[in-house]
């Protein structure tokens, strides 16, 4: 299985991107904004990672993205806003505001989709901005 999330909008507050699986469109994602990889309060860079299903113990089942520079404990986990992450990723089903905030929705059933696809077994993901997905020659 490849996953990629190609980020299409940001702002201070957040960045909001799609993922795919195998080249279809998948969900959303909501990640913090650029902040040059800083731990807790960046996302993680564009590249390639491996990722791997693992039971945390704040979020249940999740999914670790291995390998981000200086970084660990980067998960896709639910949550609705940039507030509910500090790095991670968070999958959601469709865009929207949560008190007056940047959001995606219906965060946990799209995480338990994305679990589902998984099968539990280790994947790549391809992180990259607007124009760049697989399908476009990355």
């Amino acid at each position: 299985m490849l996953a990629e999330i190609i980020r299409l909008e940001e702002s201070g507050e957040a960045t909001l991107g799609v993922l795919r699986i195998d080249g279809r469109l998948f969900c959303l994602t909501l990640e913090l904004p650029d902040r040059n990889n800083a731990p807790e309060v960046s996302r993680i860079p564009e590249g390639r990672y491996r990722c791997a299903p693992v039971d945390s113990p704040r979020f249940g089942r999740a999914i670790e993205v291995r390998g981000v520079p200086g970084r660990s404990h980067i998960l896709f986990h639910p949550g609705n806003t940039a507030a509910d992450t500090r790095g991670c990723i968070l999958p959601g089903t469709r865009p929207g505001r949560m008190d007056g905030r940047r959001a995606v929705l219906e965060s946990a059933s799209a995480m338990r989709a994305l679990l589902e696809a998984a099968g539990g077994r280790e994947f790549d993901l391809l992180v990259a901005g607007p124009g760049h997905g697989a399908g476009q020659g990355a």
